[in-house]
């Protein structure tokens, strides 16, 4: 009887022989998992490839395909929809990426590029081109137990996109507000059939404008090659190019603390014809990783980087309060930032009895050299802008360099990361020491002009336990550290300033797509630089500022249905300034920290019916009343803005559309040009923007 059933089975393969799996679709080889706006996974939170669910601290990682479908042009924008995070405290200014997390700015000293440090120049930062990137990853609270440092409000990793397995082939084309033209491909895939050779490379090429004159150019090219010799060791070099021309200045003009508008419209401080900014950026590097057996894992990360900004503006004041004239001198800044790092760690994973440890120890070293140079005209008749007759148009000389500095920045961490897993439980414990200095000189007369060495050990402590139900309670600690360039009266540059966190929260995850986070935190920083006086007009600093933010944050991830998912977010802060030499500051609110901030993304896609292929979002962001001023004499009014994404596959239409996807998004619709105050200056942040997209992938 065995063998005719043999014989019988041998019979039916032979009829029906085995189908080999289908293979992946576009989008599944675009975006990674199951499609939703849930990540499995944050390699930025602890180097490792660790679950979010069972990381004891508040992470959001925003993927590709919820950049793709809000239509993402910008940093700020990719991450506004996430609990904890504030944009445009400054209005809008396309040479930063104005980013606060948990009430602490990250925009330069929280600027990180697959786990290393985009160093900033003092003028200028590295953009980042957002279609050239797989996800961004924002952790909250300090970080420098791994990544040396870095504000006490955490940091933002972006994520590039780099060689795959499967095919990656798109080219996409946008038109829209303001003489926008964009188009880029992203272009990649295996290059011999055993796939240890992958390549991937994507390209953009960008014209127009934003609101308010301000010029959007970009040329980026960003080549990728992975060499995979063995099963266990894996090569990836890549390059990035980029070429960018955007306007140095773009503030409004100011009068009395308020925007100054004249027949109901604002006015450019600086000429449009006169600014610009001219960058040109250049990154390269490699990533190695090497398994040695079932425990060790060896990887290094190394990259050179360099940015070079030529800019000039035009700047003034008004006479006195009520003269029509503003009188404008020109002014023209060069920078130049060179970068040198490399990150190794090596990964052990083993047991000892019933606990499983992923041990991580790892050596950093960070080189950054800083040019600065700069010169004005003094004020000159022919940049006098008369407020009751506006003329724009003005072309004008460059004016000559008379002053420069070069700064020059080194560290060295050594840190060890141990997590432990018994059961349900999960255990982290992380150190790190670092040993950082600072030299800095004027290049015209070589003099040294400011100096220190600074040593700091940060360490952290998390635990979490998972329930098989997909709770997963926490409670974490963890410190910072962020050397300082403020001069102390007597010339010496002052001592770092420090971070603290306590925070606690809860983790739901029933399903791969479903990921609740509730947190609690208690943040304070210490011994930061606050304005002490002035000798002979130059200001000096005393390392005597401390701010308090207490918070609660909420953040929903999840695909409610088959067609319907969501980004939810809501953020509760109490900030306060416990400690600074400015008596009427004290005990008061930071200036342009909201207590509240709420914000929803919903997206729902038809699956069947007449209107098969078809996709619709909308999103709501409110940012609750916040100060002008750390003296808290006036507010700046509360605001909630509007955003809306359509979708359709064209290929629903026919077959020979197939491939073919086109996309509207209109961000804060109603066009709110929202004004913000800051420290005795008013800007104006970005109004409507409507792009349109058509894809092809295949």
């Amino acid at each position: 009887m065995r063998t005719t059933a043999r014989a019988a089975r041998r019979t039916s393969a032979a009829q029906n022989p085995p189908r080999a799996a289908p293979a992946p679709s576009v989008n599944e080889r675009l975006y990674a998992g199951d499609h939703s706006y849930v990540a499995g996974q944050a390699s930025s939170a602890s180097k490792t490839n660790t679950a979010l669910i069972d990381t004891p601290r508040s992470v959001s990682v925003i993927d590709r395909k919820e950049l793709d479908d809000r239509g993402v042009t910008s940093i700020p924008e990719a991450v506004r929809y996430s609990a904890g995070v504030t944009t445009g405290a400054f209005g809008y200014d396309p040479r930063f990426d104005q980013i606060y997390i948990r009430g602490f700015a990250t925009t330069t000293l929280g600027d990180f590029r697959d786990g290393l440090k985009q160093f900033p120049a003092g003028f200028s930062t590295f953009r980042t081109e957002p279609y050239q990137l797989d996800s961004v990853e924002v952790i909250k609270g300090p970080a420098a137990v791994l990544y040396g440092q870095s504000v006490p409000g955490g940091l933002v990793d972006r994520r590039s996109k780099f060689p795959v397995d499967n095919q990656v082939n798109e080219i996409a084309i946008q038109a829209g507000t303001f003489d926008r033209f964009q188009t880029a491909f992203d272009i990649g895939g295996a290059a011999n059939p055993d796939k240890s050779l992958l390549y991937r490379l994507v390209g953009v090429a960008r014209s127009g404008e934003t609101n308010f004159d301000v010029a959007d150019q970009r040329l980026m090219l960003a080549p990728s090659l992975t060499w995979r010799p063995t099963l266990d060791t894996t090569l990836t070099t890549y390059a990035l190019l980029q070429k960018d021309e955007t306007d140095a200045s773009v503030a409004a003009l100011n009068r009395n603390g308020k925007l100054l508008t004249v027949n109901g419209r604002y006015l450019r401080a600086s000429d449009p014809k006169y600014d610009y900014l001219k960058l040109q950026q250049v990154q390269t590097g490699y990533k190695l990783e090497h398994r040695f057996d079932e425990v060790f894992t060896f990887r290094q990360h190394t990259r050179f980087s360099n940015l070079k900004t030529d800019s000039r503006y035009l700047s003034g004041s008004f006479a006195n309060s009520t003269t029509s004239i503003y009188d404008r001198a020109a002014y023209a800044v060069g920078d130049e930032q060179t970068s040198w790092q490399t990150d190794n760690n090596l990964q052990a994973d083993f047991a000892t009895g019933p606990v499983v440890h992923r041990v991580l120890a790892g050596l950093n070293y960070d080189h950054n050299v800083w040019d600065f140079k700069f010169g004005g005209s003094g004020v000159q008749s022919i940049y006098a802008l008369d407020i009751t007759n506006p003329i724009y148009g003005i072309a004008g000389v460059t004016p000559a360099y008379t002053s420069g500095s070069r700064s020059t920045q080194q560290q060295i961490g050594v840190y060890l990361q141990d997590q432990m897993q018994l059961g349900g439980w999960h255990l982290s414990l992380a150190g790190r020491h670092d040993w950082a200095d600072q030299t800095r000189i004027n290049t015209y007369t070589n003099a040294v002009t400011g100096q220190r060495n600074d040593s700091a050990f940060s360490y952290s402590a998390g635990l979490l336990y998972h329930f098989d139900n997909g709770v997963a309670p926490y409670v974490s600690y963890a410190t910072s550290f962020q050397p300082s360039t403020s001069m102390a009266i007597d010339g010496s540059v002052l001592a770092p300033s420090e971070g603290e966190q306590f925070e606690g929260g809860v983790k739901y995850q029933p399903r791969a797509d479903v990921l609740l986070t509730a947190s609690v935190y208690d943040l304070r920083e210490k011994n930061a630089a606050k304005l002490a006086g002035y000798v002979n007009g130059v200001a000096y600093y005393a390392s005597v500022g401390e701010i308090h933010v207490q918070g609660f944050e909420l953040e929903a991830r999840a695909r409610l249905t088959p067609e319907l998912e969501t980004v939810t977010a809501y953020t509760f802060a109490d900030a306060e300034i416990t400690k600074t030499t400015v008596a009427s500051e004290l005990n008061k609110v930071p200036a342009v920290t909201p207590k509240h901030t709420a914000s929803s993304w919903l997206n729902y896609s038809f699956l069947n019916g007449p209107l098969d292929g078809l996709g619709l979002g909308a999103g709501v962001r409110y940012v609750d009343s916040t100060w002008t001023s750390n003296a808290n004499t006036s507010r700046n009014s509360a605001y909630t803005l509007v955003d809306l994404a359509m979708r359709y596959d064209l290929g629903k239409l026919s077959r020979q559309f197939a491939g073919f996807q086109a996309s509207v998004n209109a961000n804060n619709i109603a066009d709110d040009q929202i004004a913000v105050c800051n420290a005795g200056y008013c800007y104006l942040s970005q109004g409507r923007t409507v792009i349109g997209t058509l894809r092809y992938r295949w």
